[in-house]
């Protein structure tokens, strides 16, 4: 294999010391530097070229100046820390202690960092005085020199002297040039190993780290009998070089040992082979062994590109559910939690309270539950306590809203992605909704905005079970508790073909239909003054304000009514009349159940010409005996329809003006109460009554 070289530049004082060092580097680099060395001492540092790396020594610059004119600051650089070979050390034990002696060295300052590493090492048993060229110290009471290589700078009539050799570069500095040359896997190999015990080191996270090889074994043994996973080690034969309890256990292997024999013997459905002939992971397989079903991955590991051997971690696969599942757990905390219970639901209505026990029994089950109601009613509110009061309470509660996002952003979501599935696809895919909400509930709020193509996803997750994330070609298990809510007639859009009748007939197998407030006069004070309290509210209101409260037709809903109640704080009064009221109240209350939304006439045209087909007559007299009585501020009922209807000549029996109402009410063209509180025409209405009269 063919290996191109790193380039390796060595920086010294001394070109003897530059020669020592590079020897020792291509020693142990050899296959993988090229070095180059320069010095001061000869001038050739004036031709430093540009390299992969620098290895600089501590005396090589006298000033930062002089640094800063030969090291650019974008060059990647090691510092050479220097230490001393054991046999050097052994040598300066056998020295008698209280021992006087010189050490000499090319400087002070290298003779005195010298001396500070020796006794960094615990050599502090001789009295060590600095020597160099240029020294004035006395010799004459010095009977001996020790020196690191620089015999030619003690003293001449020194009575011995003693050469401990080089100082070698230490662990610190090897392990550096390897990582910043990327060759961090070449620090595995033999040589490298015999390097390491074969000099000092006071650093005590190195000396754990490479002189090791029994003590990583130790460590190793026990992190892998302490694992909930098994693994299994195999070398780039094949054979078994480690192998926890766990493995033991999970494969059903008792009373042998299977280290050093072949994998292929004893883990069978592990395809240790086809790791190493794809060089590749193998993730999240699903394998029967004995009626249990086992989950694996296994892992190549390479020095290099060599491969040299394989891990692999498996687990029963109902152990790997429990985990995923505790992993979803800890996501709770970030908002993926039902809120809310039956109890924060107020109201004491006949209505409100009959509801709340149907959804209550709704609860216990784990079918589908479709809730319908208008806006600003509860739906995600009676969503939450459902799920509270069922047997996925202690399971995430995922809330998302359909009409909300695009088409495809609301497909990732729910579906989750795999890695590169679409431009700017997070790194590492993403989990989806459903995953997510796993033994749970997924609120799928507004689903009527839902499209097609994923009205036919939904439908596949709920039937199977299963889904599959974009971009991704595995399937996934998911078992989710599905609540769909709408504040449109699913009815309307089915028989429109708008939203799928399947589908349709799969979310609303237990229905919820939440009342307008409007249809609950005995809790409108109710809520009225709950909203105060929670927000803090002083004031008081007058009997007129009471029954404008109760006469109002609350378009808005609830939610209609706690932002008056925050308006009427912001008053700052203590006694609230009808005039303080706001504008949109009486705005609202005069135009009947007009609204402000926006609204696509022509297409809302098109959408009941399409509904009433031949009957469009039946539909736009309905339409204007309500308009008639909005005039008059006054609801009609079936009844009153039909006798209209007899005094034009015309014959509509109960059943056939329900129905007509029912659609219409479908599209929001008119509002039908309860019992007997007629029906009333809402500003959509109006507006299409008025484009179809033009017609």
């Amino acid at each position: 294999m063919f290996i191109i070289k790193k380039q390796l530049a060595i920086i010294t004082r001394d070109p003897i010391v530059s020669k020592f060092y590079e020897n020792q580097i291509l020693e142990l680099f050899g296959e993988f530097v090229s070095t180059s060395i320069y010095n001061f001492f000869d001038g050739s540092i004036k031709n430093l070229k540009k390299v992969d790396l620098i290895a600089i020594s501590t005396d090589a610059f006298n000033t930062n100046e002089e640094y800063d004119k030969y090291i650019n600051k974008a060059q990647q650089v090691v510092e050479i820390e220097i230490t001393y070979t054991r046999k050097a050390i052994k040598i300066l034990r056998s020295i008698p202690e209280g021992t006087e002696a010189l050490f000499v060295n090319l400087s002070e300052n290298m003779a005195m960092e010298a001396i500070t590493r020796l006794s960094q090492l615990n050599i502090n048993h001789i009295k060590f005085t600095p020597y160099y060229p240029g020294c004035i110290a006395p010799t004459d009471k010095f009977n001996i020199a020790i020196t690191s290589g620089e015999e030619r700078y003690a003293p001449k009539d020194m009575a011995k002297i003693i050469n401990i050799g080089h100082r070698v570069l230490d662990s610190t500095t090897i392990v550096e040039i390897a990582l910043k040359l990327e060759l961090k896997y070449v620090l595995e190999r033999k040589e490298f190993r015999e390097y390491f015990n074969s000099i000092m080191s006071n650093n005590y996270v190195f000396d754990k780290l490479f002189g090791r090889s029994l003590r990583l074994e130790s460590q190793f043994e026990i992190l892998t009998n302490i694992m909930d996973d098994g693994l299994v080690g195999v070398d780039e034969n094949g054979f078994i070089f480690s192998c926890n309890p766990k493995a033991y256990e999970i494969a059903g292997i008792d009373g042998r040992n299977v280290l050093n024999k072949p994998a292929s013997s004893e883990f069978r459905f592990i395809p240790f082979e086809e790791c190493k002939k794809l060089g590749t992971k193998i993730e999240n397989r699903l394998v029967r062994v004995d009626n249990v079903d086992i989950n694996y991955s296994i892992s190549p590991i390479k020095r290099g590109n060599e491969y040299i051997g394989a891990f692999a971690i498996f687990q029963r696969f109902l152990v790997e559910e429990t985990k995923q599942h505790n992993l979803r757990m800890q996501m709770l905390n970030k908002g993926h939690k039902a809120k809310y219970t039956f109890n924060d639901i107020f109201g004491e209505s006949n209505v409100i309270q009959k509801t709340k026990m149907v959804a209550e029994k709704m609860a216990k089950t784990n079918s589908s539950i479709l809730i319908t109601g208008e806006s600003g009613t509860g739906k995600e509110l009676f969503a939450h306590a459902i799920h509270n009061s069922s047997k996925r309470r202690k399971f995430p509660f995922v809330a998302i809203n359909c009409g909300a996002m695009p088409d495809n952003l609301l497909e990732s979501e729910l579906f989750g992605y795999e890695e590169g599935a679409f431009t700017g696809a997070r790194k590492g895919g993403k989990i989806g909704l459903f995953e997510f909400a796993h033994k749970g509930t997924l609120f799928l709020d507004e689903v009527e905005g839902m499209s097609p193509s994923l009205q036919v996803k939904l439908l596949r997750v709920i039937q199977e079970g299963e889904v599959m994330r974009v971009g991704g070609n595995k399937i996934i298990v998911v078992d989710v508790r599905i609540i769909a809510a709408t504040n449109e007639r699913l009815e309307t859009l089915v028989a429109i073909g708008n939203f799928r009748k399947d589908l349709y007939y799969r979310l609303n197998t237990l229905p919820v239909q939440i009342p307008p407030l409007r249809e609950r006069e005995d809790d409108i004070l109710c809520l009225f003054n709950q909203f105060k309290k929670k927000l803090g509210g002083k004031f008081s209101i007058t009997e007129n304000v009471e029954n404008a409260l109760i006469n109002h037709n609350w378009d808005g809903n609830i939610r209609e009514l706690q932002n008056y109640v925050e308006y009427l704080i912001f008053l700052d009064k203590e006694i609230i009349e009808v005039e303080d009221l706001p504008q949109s109240f009486h705005f609202f209350t005069q135009k009947s159940n007009k609204s402000v939304e926006n609204i696509d006439i022509n297409k809302d045209v098109e959408l009941l010409l399409r509904i009433a087909g031949n009957k469009i007559e039946d539909y736009t007299f309905i339409l204007n005996c309500l308009k008639d009585a909005n005039i008059k501020n006054e609801p009609k009922g079936r009844d009153s329809i039909i006798e209209d209807a007899k005094n034009q000549n015309l014959y509509f029996s109960q059943q056939e003006v329900r129905n007509i109402l029912s659609n219409l009410d479908g599209m929001s063209l008119v509002r039908i109460s309860r019992g007997r509180g007629g029906s009333r025409i809402t500003n959509k209405g109006l507006m299409v009554l008025e484009e179809i009269n033009k017609k």
